[in-house]
């Protein structure tokens, strides 16, 4: 499927406003004299290109070392000194939910936030960027050109020919998944008899030979191209029986596959580990470190409870937990949103909505991206909107509706209300870049791009690689802009219920109508 153009539904410099770029002094696209930058060079290479590259990179460092065994001279400075000379540590990654991609509030990413933490440990900056595949991947380390790669790995023959493992830092649990109206699977030998997906290339079919030449001969599967659709999709379209899926890839794709239910756990789990490039034993060693270290401390550990696709489970009580909140919470801060409506000319209940989706009007609220307050602001966005508190509820209220009265002006006036301020709304939660790509989508795919409705079917589209390889931005979380518009949907209609002397006794701030109007 060929790469999506620029399209006039949208200025396209719009993509670097609101916390959908990544932070500058922490993550630098990494740039190549001959091939350019990141992503961008690999899309076009092929598989022999690969191939060569890394052979050939080969071939160099070998002559190299040679001739300079010949020569006699002084060895080079170690891999870990010259990452401290250029105060930078290069690492090549994926742009996949697991590893590495572009959130609303900057990057984020299991893997990201490891690197980072390395980083710092060794005091030198971090430069990390993607790649299209594994294979892209070695091509990197084999040339030099990245230091280390992090995308949840497991070594194969493959990566042992240009670098070193790690020790592993986790060991992910293998699933068994099936569609819901077919027979739960309870062990390995009903795999014998039924057809199975798997992408090619991956952790998982190793897994699958293995089973293979122990336990199951006759076992067989269908292969998904790597950059092809979920074999996850192939479960649900019923094209397959079963797939093998990580468990962490799990928490994240089953909210785009709600028919796709857990069969059972494979025996055996998955080491994952770091690659080092080849030679660098000083580096492998301080990563080994790093990792010992961070298991020792808990910091892996609470890392990976951070880093999945279910963070914010659904409430299913949560209409009565609002209403305690409402009498026992709401009535100090009424006020405070009442006067932010006033001042930005936004419903002062949507906003009260939000808050509470946001932390359950909480000042003390913390989540583990670093955002905080009633309304979730990150320091980034507490600075640009002048606070220098976000646990005072009148600092985190009135910068959080003048934040979300800015993302609002963002979208285009031409879309009608309500439509413009949900899409304000998803935009305040995902980054207004991620809402364009969706948007961009939903036009390509013969929708309405001016359409919540049609646009909120897109939103998680992109977090199957399928697509988030054709837009910008790449992956996200698309399916929380959807719950959080549907909560904060929620919650305002309990708000504009409530009866006798509550919420219901103030009037709520006039709406304009002309501002949906187009050419408004």
């Amino acid at each position: 499927m060929p790469e999506l153009p620029d399209h006039p539904i949208s200025s396209r410099r719009r993509y670097d406003h609101f916390g959908t770029s990544p932070d500058a002094e922490s993550v630098v696209p990494f740039r190549d004299p001959k091939f350019g930058g990141g992503i961008l060079y690999e899309r076009g290479w092929t598989r022999g290109s690969e191939l060569r590259a890394i052979g050939a990179a080969a071939r160099t460092l070998a002559v190299a070392a040679i001739l300079g065994l010949q020569a006699g001279c002084t060895p080079d400075p170690s891999t870990l000194d010259q990452i401290r000379a250029r105060n930078e540590i290069r690492v090549v990654t994926l742009n996949v939910p697991t590893c590495f991609y572009i959130g609303a509030q900057g990057t984020e990413g299991y893997e990201y936030k490891l690197a980072k933490q390395f980083a710092a440990e060794l005091g030198v900056k971090l430069v990390m960027y993607p790649v299209a595949t594994e294979r892209a991947m070695q091509a990197e380390l084999a040339a030099g050109r990245a230091d280390i790669a992090a995308a949840q790995l497991t070594p194969t023959k493959e990566w042992r020919r240009v670098g070193e493992a790690s020790t592993p830092y986790a060991r992910i649990p293998q699933l068994v998944v099936y569609g819901k109206n077919k027979t739960r699977p309870r062990g390995t030998l009903q795999l014998e008899s039924a057809k199975l997906a798997v992408r090619a290339g991956s952790p998982q079919e190793q897994t699958l030979e293995k089973l293979k030449r122990t336990v199951a001969p006759t076992l067989q599967w269908v292969q998904t191209a790597p950059n092809n659709a979920d074999p996850l999709a192939d479960v649900e379209s019923g094209e397959a029986d079963y797939a093998i899926i990580d468990d962490r890839e799990y928490s994240f794709a089953h909210h785009l596959y709600p028919n796709v239910e857990l069969g059972f756990t494979l025996t055996d789990d998955r080491p994952v580990q770091w690659i080092v490039r080849r030679g660098a034993h000083e580096l492998l060693t301080a990563t080994n470190r790093f990792f010992r270290n961070a298991a020792n401390s808990g910091r892996l550990a609470k890392l990976q409870l951070e880093e999945t696709g279910d963070q914010r489970p659904f409430q299913y009580e949560e209409s009565r937990e609002f209403q305690a909140h409402l009498s026992e919470r709401f009535p100090k801060y009424q006020p405070l949103f009442e006067a932010a409506g006033a001042t930005t000319g936004i419903d002062w209940r949507l906003l009260a909505a939000i808050g509470y989706q946001e932390s359950k009007w909480n000042p003390l609220a913390a989540s583990g991206d670093g955002a905080g307050g009633i309304m979730m602001l990150t320091s980034d966005t507490a600075e640009a909107m002048g606070i220098a508190d976000r646990t005072n509820p009148a600092q985190s209220i009135s910068a959080g509706a003048r934040y979300f009265a800015s993302v609002r002006e963002k979208i285009p006036e031409r879309i009608p209300e309500p439509d413009r301020t949900w899409f304000a709304v998803a935009a305040y939660n995902v980054g207004f870049g991620h809402l364009e790509d969706a948007r961009i989508l939903a036009q390509t795919r013969g929708k309405n791009p001016d359409s919540w409705e049609d646009v909120r079917d897109q939103l998680p589209l992109l977090g199957e690689e399928r697509w988030y390889s054709l837009v910008k931005r790449g992956y996200a979380r698309g399916w929380e802009p959807v719950q959080f518009v549907d909560r904060v949907q929620r919650y305002l209609t309990l708000l504009e219920w409530q009866p006798g002397d509550g919420v219901a006794a103030v009037r709520p701030a006039p709406t304009t109508d002309t501002e949906g109007e187009p050419g408004a």
